[in-house]
């Protein structure tokens, strides 16, 4: 007898949350988590089968018991991501997969027109395509500020519905979704809500899905990144032959053709090995590195200096110290000449008749006044005790 929906759903974001607690290595994991993406399989049929969703509708369309099952995507990501890996290219495939579906989920909030166009162009946004550390900083300092704010107003509506605080464990896994997921005990009088219960529950809804529209965008630019550094990776021996692309193979193959440092077999007369017994060569050999680059670099290094040549010139140099704030500028006679704080303030006391001039007057007046309580209270020579006879 199959589960109800709700039923169903609720076991799996249960068993979505253990995976993310266990191990990924254990093969318990791993039963674990193909049981999930088979049931979440199943879960995905039947919303299929339902019509739940069409391209046609908008938000209003939407019943509110179903805006939960917009989840099913993320959580299809998460399980998905928790599948063990054991080559680079499985690692890769992985990723791809992972993305489809945390991109699908984006893509349902965005054509539903959930999340604001603000929140749209601020995770829209790559930081690590961001050149400036100042506005990289900046950006993600906004990011947090938005997602903290969803979280915030999240606890406000809770309350309203009456339910407990969450825990910031509860704000970072499955168990914020289950929390909006009908209880199973509830009878069918419970279950028909009155229009105010259903407005606070769309409303906790419709706030959640923005709060994991802000984790996916975050999440699909770590993956973006690992995908390209694998790209971008070295073959490995440690992934396994598997691993490598079959043009990389071929490119290997072609590279031994041209190698000249291949050992030959066969000792001096060509035919014995190339050291014997005792480890004692029989015929002259030069042990090289490896990799084509590094024996490029070593040969390129025979003829050059034997000190290290400078990288930059001096202006270079000087205008990095400037950008770091460790040259020290002004000074000379334009700055004697420059007045200080006090004259500038007595200038920009007199102008009369504008506001910024009565603002500097009243500046200047207690400027004046505090020098003059000080005065009173400290007279001149009165902490000189060395001289006194």
């Amino acid at each position: 007898m199959s589960l109800p929906l709700p039923a169903l759903y609720g076991s799996i974001l249960s068993a979505a949350e253990k995976c993310a607690e266990l191990p990924a290595i254990e093969d318990a994991t791993q039963e674990l988590v193909a049981s999930t993406l088979k049931d979440l399989q199943a879960l995905r049929s039947s919303i299929e089968a339902l019509s739940m969703f069409s391209p046609g509708e908008t938000l209003e369309d939407i019943p509110t018991g179903d805006l939960i099952y917009l989840f099913v995507p993320y959580v299809f990501s998460e399980v998905q991501s928790r599948v063990k890996t054991t080559t680079r290219v499985h690692r890769m495939n992985l990723l791809i997969k992972t993305q489809e579906y945390m991109k699908s989920f984006i893509s349902l909030l965005e054509n539903y027109e959930i999340i604001p166009e603000e929140e749209r162009n601020l995770f829209d946004r790559k930081v690590a395509q961001v050149a400036d550390f100042a506005k990289r900083r900046e950006l993600k300092i906004n990011q947090y500020k938005r997602e903290k704010d969803l979280q915030s107003r999240i606890e406000t509506v809770r309350k309203r519905r009456g339910q407990q605080a969450a825990t910031d464990k509860e704000l970072a896994d499955f168990g914020l979704i289950a929390s909006l997921l009908p209880k199973p005990q509830a009878t069918r009088e419970e279950e028909e809500m009155d229009s105010d219960t259903e407005e606070i529950l769309r409303e906790t809804t419709l706030l959640v899905l923005r709060l994991f529209y802000t984790r996916a965008m975050t999440q699909l630019q770590s993956m973006e990144q690992e995908l390209e550094l694998l790209r971008n990776a070295p073959p490995s021996p440690i992934l396994g032959p598997e691993s490598e692309d079959p043009r990389d193979k071929q490119r290997n193959a072609e590279e031994s053709d041209w190698k000249l440092d291949i050992p030959l077999a066969g000792g001096p007369d060509g035919k014995g090995p190339l050291m014997d017994a005792q480890g004692k060569p029989l015929r002259p050999f030069t042990i090289l590195p490896s990799d084509a680059g590094e024996r490029a670099r070593l040969q390129a290094q025979v003829f050059g200096p034997g000190h290290r040549l400078p990288t930059m010139s001096v202006d270079e140099y000087l205008e990095i110290e400037r950008q770091r704030g460790n040259i020290i500028t002004g000074g000379g006679p334009a700055s004697q000449a420059a007045p200080t704080s006090s004259e500038q303030l007595a200038i920009d006391a007199e102008m009369d008749g504008t506001l910024e001039g009565e603002l500097k007057e009243e500046m200047k007046r207690q400027k004046d006044e505090n020098w003059a309580r000080y005065t009173d209270e400290n007279p001149r020579g009165a902490g000189n005790t060395m001289n006194r006879g």
